[in-house]
């Protein structure tokens, strides 16, 4: 029996856009695109006649911003949506509004050179178009606001980093989390339910630069504890949450008894820059026994050998579990590989930080 393809609607008022976008899908064997439309009125037009299962569209756009497109969306119909907006700072606000009201992934595109680009990241928007698909929509929480290397990549050149000479005495204790598709919307369910008080927390979500920002500040205004994009150099605190800047890796770094972080560019790692291995495998050379691994939703396996060698450092770890996630190919393929020491729904996710601090 045939497998049914992944049906799409491309939404952008760039005809160049709409046809890369268009090429690039219908070159998968299992997409099928259902049509290319300049604007999100002609996308519904066609919607009414067959609904797609994952939208990919702009946001800036003629007769209906793509906003109140997907806002309309996901009161009619919840529907998985990548997003391919601008990389321009105004670009990047109005797509973390998208985020909010429930967009799953972004594709970023610059003002200059559109055709090639998107060209060179074709891969990126089939991998978002499918996990997309495979995307749990009922998890989904709407609100109003290239070569696959190891982190060995990054690790391997960092002075001082080795196991025999990272983890002298301390108290200290530091949770590191990483998330990719539907994590944003997983971080704030669970950093808005931490104390002021918690213990300092370090975050990788797969998510282009210039957005990270924004997603740090919007959650800082959510949240009782410091909320902040991560700078080379700073300190991992109680009542301070780091995440990693969109476009560069971050690793856990120690300096007597403190912990900082170290902001680093290099190579994609398991195609991600910030990878998720990359920040747990410094965790477990730094932290060993005194951190606390979550790994939540997402696709792929970024994060899932870090988590494990956090697991055999002593670190306790957890996955989100199925049922809450919105795509479980991360936090599955940790549990796997025997890198889990507990499986937690996400609304039991905060307490364990809870717990673990005291």
């Amino acid at each position: 029996m045939a497998v049914a393809k992944i049906k799409v609607i491309v939404v952008d008022d760039s005809a160049v856009v709409r046809q890369v976008n268009r090429e690039t899908l219908a070159r998968e064997s299992d997409i099928e695109v259902l049509a290319a439309c300049p604007d999100p009125v002609a996308a519904l037009e066609k919607m009414r006649v067959q609904w797609p299962d994952v939208i990919v569209t702009d946001i800036e756009m003629p007769r209906m911003d793509g906003i109140a497109f997907l806002k309309k969306v996901m009161a009619e119909r919840p529907t998985p949506v990548v997003v391919c907006s601008s990389l321009t700072e105004e670009g990047a606000a109005t797509t973390m509004e998208a985020l909010a009201a429930g967009a799953l992934a972004i594709i970023t595109k610059p003002k200059l050179g559109v055709k090639q680009f998107l060209q060179d990241a074709g891969d990126d928007l089939v991998t978002a178009v499918r996990a997309a698909a495979r995307a749990n929509m009922g998890r989904v929480r709407m609100t109003v606001p290239r070569p696959k290397l190891g982190a060995e990549a990054m690790l391997a050149a960092r002075p001082g980093a080795g196991a025999g000479s990272a983890l002298h005495n301390t108290t200290d204790k530091v949770v590191a989390i990483g998330t990719s598709t539907g994590g944003t919307q997983a971080l704030e369910a669970v950093l808005t339910q931490l104390p002021r008080t918690s213990t300092g927390i370090v975050v990788v979500q797969h998510m282009p630069e210039k957005f990270t920002a924004l997603f740090a500040q919007r959650l800082n205004g959510l949240c009782a504890m410091e909320v902040r994009e991560a700078r080379d150099g700073d300190r991992v605190l109680p009542g301070r949450v780091l995440i990693a800047p969109g476009g560069r890796h971050m690793l856990l770094q120690r300096s007597g008894a403190q912990y900082l972080v170290q902001v680093r560019d290099g190579p994609v790692v398991n195609r991600h820059k910030p990878s998720v291995d990359v920040l747990f495998r410094s965790v477990a050379q730094v932290a060993g026994r005194n951190a606390l691994g979550i790994i939540m939703t997402g696709m792929g396996d970024d994060g899932a050998r870090g988590l494990k060698e956090m697991h055999q450092a002593g670190a306790l770890t957890v996955a989100e579990d199925e049922s809450s996630c919105v795509v479980f190919g991360m936090p599955k393929v940790a549990i796997e590989m025997g890198g889990v020491s507990k499986v937690l729904p996400l609304d039991r996710i905060a307490q364990e930080i809870i717990t673990y601090g005291r």
